[in-house]
C-alpha cells in the first residue's frame, strides 16, 4: 500500500511539472503576441519550429544522461563534432552523402561510448568526464576542419534536410518530433528505459538486483551521443555548413529544456514529452525576447536564472515527497 500511494505520489508529481511547464508556455505566447504583433505570424512560427529542432533534439539526448542522475557538458561540441566528420566524409572524402550522414552520426555515438566508458569504468565524475569531451571535441573541431567552415553548397540533398518543407513544416522540425517519438518509445517501452529510470533512482539497488549498471550507462551515453550526432547533421544543413567554432553553450539550452520539462538532476525522473515543451519554452522566450530587442545578455541572464528555478522547483517537490 506504502509502494502504490509513492507510486501514485511520482505520478501526480510528474503530471503537475509537465502541466506547469506547458501552462508556462501558453503564457509565454500569450505575452508575446500582445507585446509584438509580429510574434504570432506564420513566418515567425515556422522560424520558433525550425529552432527549437535541433535544441530539441539535443534535450531529447541529454534527458537519458540525466534521468540516470548524470550530466553532459560536451553536448553542443560533440554536436559540431559530428556535423564537421559528416563534412569530411562528404566534402572531402567524397563519400556518398547518406554514408556521410551514418558517419556524423556514429562520430556522436563514439563520443558519447568514450563518456560512458570514462565514467563506468575508470570511475570518474560525469562532471569531469564530460567537461574534458568537451575539450578534446572543441579543439578537434578547430585541427580537422582547419579553424574553416565546412561547406555543403556543392550538396543540395544535404542541405535540404533542415529546411525543405513537408506539408509546410521543415524537414528538420518533422526529424526533431520523430526523434522524440522513438527516444519517447525508448525511454517508456524497452529494457534500456527502464534501466535508465532505475539506475537514476538508485544505482546501487540496481546493481545489487543484477543489472550491469557499467555497461548499460555505456549504453545511455553512447544513444545520447548518437542523438546529438542527429542534431549536429540538422544544424549543418541549417546553415549549409559545418561551423567548427560553434557549439559550447548549447549544452546550457538541453539541459535547461530537460530540467524545465520536469526531469530531475537527481536522476530518476523525466519525461521526453516534458523535454519538448521545455525546448519550446527556451526557444519561444529567446524569440519573443529577440523581437522586442532584448539585448542578448539580457536574455542570458534570463535563461539563467529560469533554470535556477526550475532547479528550485525541482529541489522542493523531492521535499514534499
Amino acid at each position: 500500500m506504502a509502494e502504490q500511494l509513492s507510486g501514485k505520489k511520482r505520478i501526480n508529481s510528474k503530471t503537475m511539472q509537465t502541466a506547469l511547464a506547458f501552462s508556462s508556455l501558453v503564457l509565454l505566447i500569450i505575452i508575446f503576441s500582445i507585446a509584438s504583433p509580429n510574434f504570432m505570424t506564420g513566418y515567425n512560427m515556422v522560424t520558433i519550429l525550425l529552432m527549437t529542432a535541433v535544441n530539441g533534439i539535443l534535450a531529447v539526448g541529454i534527458t537519458f544522461i540525466i534521468v540516470t542522475g548524470g550530466i553532459d557538458l560536451s553536448t553542443g561540441t560533440v554536436m559540431t563534432f559530428a556535423s564537421v566528420m559528416t563534412g569530411v566524409f562528404i566534402t572531402n572524402l567524397g563519400l556518398p552523402v547518406w554514408i556521410g550522414i551514418i558517419g556524423g552520426i556514429l562520430s556522436g555515438a563514439l563520443c558519447g561510448f568514450v563518456n560512458g566508458f570514462t565514467i563506468a569504468k575508470l570511475g570518474l565524475p560525469p562532471f569531469i568526464a564530460t567537461l574534458g569531451m568537451m575539450n578534446v571535441t572543441k579543439g578537434l573541431n578547430l585541427v580537422i576542419s582547419g579553424t574553416k567552415p565546412i561547406y555543403f553548397t556543392d550538396f543540395p540533398v544535404f542541405m535540404a534536410i533542415a529546411t525543405k518543407p513537408v506539408f509546410g513544416i521543415p524537414l528538420g522540425v518533422v526529424i526533431f518530433f520523430l526523434v522524440a517519438i522513438l527516444a519517447s518509445f525508448i525511454l517508456s517501452k524497452t529494457v534500456i528505459g527502464r534501466y535508465t529510470f532505475a539506475i537514476g533512482s538508485n544505482e546501487e539497488a540496481a546493481r545489487l538486483s543484477g543489472i550491469s549498471t557499467s555497461n548499460w550507462k555505456i549504453a545511455i551515453y553512447s544513444l545520447s551521443g548518437a542523438i546529438f550526432g542527429i542534431a549536429g547533421i540538422v544544424m549543418a544543413s541549417r546553415l549549409s555548413s559545418a561551423q567548427p567554432a560553434l557549439g559550447p553553450g548549447y549544452e546550457m539550452d538541453a539541459i535547461a529544456a530537460a530540467v524545465i520539462g520536469g526531469a530531475s538532476l537527481s536522476g530518476g525522473e523525466g519525461s521526453i514529452f516534458g523535454t519538448i515543451i521545455g525546448a519550446f519554452i527556451i526557444t519561444v522566450l529567446t524569440n519573443g525576447l529577440r523581437m522586442l530587442s532584448v539585448p542578448q545578455e539580457w536574455q542570458m541572464v534570463i535563461t539563467g536564472l529560469i533554470v535556477i528555478g526550475a532547479v528550485y522547483m525541482d529541489i522542493a517537490r523531492r521535499k514534499i515527497k
